[in-house]
């Protein structure tokens, strides 16, 4: 079977951020992530067996001068020593375990150095992804052509209704090709029309670069969640701030906030870090009640939430987008980043509903044990950990 990943930039850019900061300020935590799949799905006899090999051939990944060049233009808050780390950096097959068991479940673990494993999630979700419909024949019923119809007809839509939006598709795609033509679709739409509305760009750092777009996105829960793992999960979201803004001098300042849910954050989101970060990222929970929470708390710092972008990314489709942006359009700057709807909304093909999150972390490889840590966004049913993290943490935070 051909190579599903081809490109060491077919990945998203939230990751190659992580991975600087953590370099920059982890150096020597390790890790451990786990897979979920939240619909039990019975994968095809020899799925494990083809997900190992495809996962060995990352190895043969390298980033290419190219899209160094490319990232350095467009990326400029990334340091210079970074692009040489990522010169130099290979996958390694033996950080990542697959089985299947006899009912024909998925499991997949990686272990090892955050700044390594951090660049595996997006990659081998999208290689699951991809290589469940190419083993169940259902590749064969992906008609792209109708697919570019419909997925430029639904950046007229959005740009006709004035909305800001990008594409966050890359881990649940059909394939690489469907994302390839929603991009390329948007894109043309976006240079095409005349509206109130944008399309700005990809979080996948190759599809941006092909077709000259902006890559976008800041960071991921993990971030969060392995600071939990180390700190404790009460002043997670502070240290995570704190982070991020010593990493890059203000840029990317958009914060994901959902991990512990927003009563924690609220705590820890003071003046200064209101003031310093451009917006917030509502990932879980109602859209609505989730802004005005956000409104609530600029106003009472004084700050007018009208100058703030809230990107909106919690399971979006257009209507839902539209719907949000009539809202929101003048309580805030809103915007939206939109995922599995974009790149996998072929008529009788299901989406996978699949994750990988990190589950333990220690601070060294010297310390003889890890520490569990989960995510605990403002849908219950994300919960992300094992049972006994879970309740620790609801319990700390005064949630349970």
């Amino acid at each position: 079977m051909r190579q599903i990943i081809q490109h060491f930039t077919d990945d998203d850019l939230y990751k190659f951020t992580m991975c600087c900061a953590v370099i920059e300020n982890f150096p020597r935590t390790q890790v451990k992530y786990r897979f979920n799949d939240r619909d039990n799905t019975i994968y095809p006899e020899g799925f494990a067996h083809e997900l190992q090999r495809q996962v060995k051939m990352l190895e043969q990944l390298s980033i290419t001068d190219e899209e160094i060049a490319f990232m350095r233009r467009q990326c400029r808050y990334i340091p210079a020593w970074f692009y040489s780390y990522l010169k130099g950096f290979r996958y390694n097959s033996n950080w990542v375990r697959i089985s299947q068991d006899s009912a024909g479940h998925l499991d997949i673990e990686f272990e090892g150095s955050w700044s390594d494993t951090i660049l595996l999630e997006v990659k081998v979700l999208a290689i699951v992804s991809e290589l469940y419909y190419i083993m169940t024949g259902e590749s064969d019923r992906l008609d792209y052509g109708a697919y570019y119809d419909i997925s430029w007809n639904k950046a007229r839509r959005m740009i006709d209704a004035g909305c800001t939006f990008s594409d966050f598709g890359t881990r649940r795609r059909a394939s690489f090709q469907a994302q390839d033509t929603a991009v390329k679709a948007m894109k043309e739409c976006s240079d095409t029309m005349r509206g109130p509305g944008q399309f700005t760009g990809t979080s996948n750092v190759y599809f941006a670069m092909k077709y000259n777009l902006v890559p976008v996105g800041t960071m991921a829960h993990e971030l969060i969640c392995a600071i939990a793992g180390m700190y404790g999960p009460q002043m997670a979201n502070h240290i995570a701030m704190k982070t991020w803004a010593s990493t890059y001098r203000g840029a990317l300042g958009t914060f994901l906030y959902d991990t512990y849910g927003w009563r924690i954050f609220s705590l820890n989101f003071s003046e200064d870090y209101a003031n310093m970060f451009k917006g917030l990222r509502v990932d879980s929970g109602d859209n609505v009640q989730e802004l005005e929470l956000i409104i609530a708390k600029y106003k009472s710092l004084n700050i007018d939430p009208r100058g703030k972008q809230i990107v909106f990314s919690n399971a979006l489709d257009v209507d839902k987008a539209i719907e949000l942006q009539r809202y929101a359009e003048n309580k805030c700057i809103p915007s939206f980043g939109i995922g599995t709807h974009f790149t996998n909304d072929f008529e009788g093909v299901e989406p996978r509903n699949i994750v990988i999150k990190l589950v333990a972390v220690k601070i060294t490889e010297s310390w003889p044990f890890y520490f569990s840590t989960c995510k605990l966004s403002e849908d219950k049913g994300k919960y992300s950990g094992d049972e006994v993290t879970v309740k620790r943490f609801l319990e700390i935070l005064h949630l349970h």
